[in-house]
């Protein structure tokens, strides 16, 4: 499918979180490790927040990661406290720029790894649902970026949790009434420039793999010799499809059916499940 990479803290070089760990995002373009595909190929995307714009600025392209130079220069150029990352392995749709990851709509960035089982068969009742002033912003044709415009919808911009919860509601909804037992396979994660919001869910109970680092002062007095931890802030925090890296104890798995939230360098841990659409 794909893999992604969400980090908050003190700002850093986007270079730093793309191609420093020693299995970062770049090495998952290749050689995932726990991906339904080890090579994802199909284009790269990122997301950031600066203080000096409103928006959150997106970089998107069709390249893949390990040789797209304009990501590495612009990478090694821009800082960021708030940082989305993607890397995009196809489930059907086209190879294109409006299809990549992150999307953005207006604060608000998306990104997806999973699928929607049977999206072809849904595609007209679920664009239909979407908002009519919201749906001419829609660009590509993924199924990624519908459920972004249905949770935005359903009141993304209020409630993050419950308009998720409402959006996977429906698609499970017409799934169903198409006769597709399994309609949902996702992580998704999703932000405002302050806080993040992170989705382990799928229709069947096996979820795509989700992780979050551990507190990085409980690390630094575990790795006191690693220089890596103590260049990093206390309130970093990484939500990543895989571990960037083996330090043992430095990444804990987030469970089936939740949603983490992250803000000013904290985490909570909640239950996620669907809910009716109305």
């Amino acid at each position: 499918m794909c893999r992604w990479l969400a980090y908050s803290g003190s700002p850093v070089h986007i270079d730093d979180l793309l191609y420093e760990p020693t299995n970062s995002l770049i090495v998952q373009s290749l050689h995932s490790r726990l991906g339904a595909e080890e090579t994802n190929g199909d284009g790269v995307g990122v997301g950031w927040y600066t203080e000096d714009s409103p928006t959150p600025g997106v970089f998107r392209s069709i390249e893949p990661a390990w040789s797209d130079r304009n990501l590495r220069e612009l990478a090694e150029h821009t800082r960021s406290g708030l940082v989305l990352a993607h890397i995009r392995a196809t489930s059907g749709s086209a190879v294109q720029q409006t299809n990549c990851h992150p999307f953005r709509h207006g604060r608000w960035l998306w990104m997806h790894n999973g699928l929607l089982a049977g999206f072809s068969a849904m595609k007209r009742d679920l664009v239909l649902a979407v908002d009519p002033e919201l749906f001419p912003f829609i660009e590509g044709s993924t199924d990624s970026e519908v459920l972004f415009y249905l949770a935005l919808t359903f009141g993304l911009q209020d409630d993050p949790s419950a308009a998720v919860a409402r959006a996977v509601g429906l698609v499970e909804e017409v799934g169903r009434a198409h006769g597709i037992a399994f309609p949902v396979q996702m992580t998704v994660c999703t932000t405002d420039g302050e806080r993040l919001w992170a989705f382990r869910y799928s229709s069947e109970g096996q979820s795509r793999s989700l992780f979050h680092n551990t507190d990085v002062a409980v690390l630094r007095k575990q790795y006191p010799a690693n220089p890596i931890l103590h260049d990093l802030a206390d309130s970093t925090r990484v939500v990543v499809s895989e571990p960037l890296g083996d330090l043992k104890g430095a990444w804990h798995e987030v469970p089936e059916s939740s949603c983490l939230v992250v803000h000013g360098g904290r985490e909570e841990l909640l239950p996620f499940v669907p809910q009716p659409s109305s």
